[in-house]
């Protein structure tokens, strides 16, 4: 197994990074592009995720395998179902065979597609013959993971009537809806969302646009970290924009309890310690509309010696691995102590970190890059480091930039 040491870090952490594309905005323009050849995008995602929706939309084959990428999952099923004339088998890594996929396989069943389960009931494999669908109304449970919804939204301006997606119950993901339907609309698709219904209008063509993609804010999370977790750090990341469609901005709310200053310029964000730690705010804090940050404030959160109490995690159950168990395991074998139940989790106040602490990553990008900030506080082993690749290639070059 391959593992990777990072030694205490001895310096104060500071450097300019420029940061690849959000994977989110890269892979959903992507399918986009698809249906409107005129359309260029610019600062394209680098991360396995992207390349490799990139490859599975250029594929000539009749298999697909996406590997563990589920966001390509979710968009590639609503794809193919209206790609008339094709059949295909979606398929992925072990992992992806057990995440859930019946939500919007259902969906796209009452919209008129034709799509089987070829293993298990309700999990990929899929086996999807893309036809014209001409029904334009579909109900959805609002509490489901955000992608479902957006996988449907993607495809709707392509659907001869256009859809009404109406949603059972409250919303949840809604930064990560909100961010389609920008996305959407700077195409100029007309839309609107009015209490618990989204209606999209067909649009078949588009005049031609170029989109520039921001800076994923996922990957800016590990950075505020370590400046949360290094006195007297300073970070500047670009390319980031104050009025982002991006769920996980809400960071540089939240670290600003955690002693993070953020600072807006030109298409960049400067992070600043400040050292003014604020924990009462971290006692109840709703994490539904940004999951993918709850490693990092768990992390930041320990390795400060503070307790905080998150909400909203329910999604994390089915993501990469289970993020709730593998956080708890953890941190716990570094000395913390943590209670989950199946959308909260509990980091207990601790002052002593033990040291050289091999982490498990579980196949889990979000895993390693979490907790390589702790290495502010002790020596550490990060094992399979490469699984940063998922969403950030160049994720231990830039650490290594700022912190050595």
């Amino acid at each position: 197994m391959e593992s990777l040491k990072i030694n205490k870090i001895n310096k104060t952490v500071g450097g300019t990074i420029q940061i690849t594309g959000s994977k989110s905005e890269s892979n959903r323009l992507l399918v986009l592009q698809q249906f409107y050849p005129n359309l260029k995008i610019e600062n394209v995602s680098n991360s396995d995720d992207s390349k490799l929706m990139q490859k599975a939309l250029a594929s000539s084959l009749n298999e697909i395998n996406i590997g563990h990428a589920g966001t390509a999952m979710r968009f590639l099923t609503s794809y193919f179902s209206v790609k008339e004339n094709s059949v295909i088998v979606l398929t992925g890594s072990h992992r992806m065979k057990n995440r859930p996929i019946k939500i919007l396989v259902d969906a796209l069943r009452d919209l008129g597609s034709e799509i089987e389960y070829l293993e298990k009931e309700g999990y990929p494999p899929l086996k999807i013959t893309g036809k014209k669908l001409d029904k334009d109304f579909v109900e959805i449970e609002g509490n489901v993971s955000s992608q479902y919804i957006s996988s449907l939204l993607l495809i709707a301006p392509t659907l001869y009537n256009g859809l009404r997606l109406k949603f059972k119950g409250e919303v949840t993901s809604v930064p990560y809806i909100k961010m389609t339907l920008t996305l959407l609309a700077e195409l100029g698709v007309e839309l609107s969302w009015d209490d618990d219904s989204i209606l999209i209008q067909p649009k078949p063509i588009i005049n031609n646009k170029t989109v520039v993609v921001e800076s994923d804010w996922s990957s800016a999370s590990y950075y505020y970290s370590l400046v949360s977790l290094s006195p007297n750090s300073e970070v500047k990341l670009s390319s980031y924009k104050q009025n982002s469609l991006q769920g996980d901005s809400v960071l540089a709310k939240i670290y600003e309890n955690l002693g993070v200053e953020t600072t807006f310029g030109v298409n960049s964000i400067t992070l600043k310690n400040t050292g003014n730690l604020n924990p009462s705010k971290l006692m109840n804090l709703n994490l539904i509309g940004a999951p993918d940050i709850a490693q990092t404030v768990v992390v930041t959160c320990f390795g400060l010696g503070i307790e905080c109490y998150l909400t909203g995690l329910h999604t994390l159950k089915i993501k990469e691995t289970d993020r709730l168990v593998a956080l708890k395991n953890e941190i716990e074998k570094l000395g913390g102590v943590v209670l989950i139940t199946n959308e909260t989790l509990n980091l207990k106040s601790t002052t002593k970190i033990n040291e050289n602490i091999s982490i498990a990553t579980y196949d889990d990008h979000r895993m390693a890059m979490a907790f390589a900030p702790l290495a502010i506080k002790v020596s550490i082993y990060i094992e399979e480091p490469n699984v940063v690749s998922k969403s950030y290639p160049d994720f231990w070059e830039d650490f290594e930039q700022i912190t050595s």
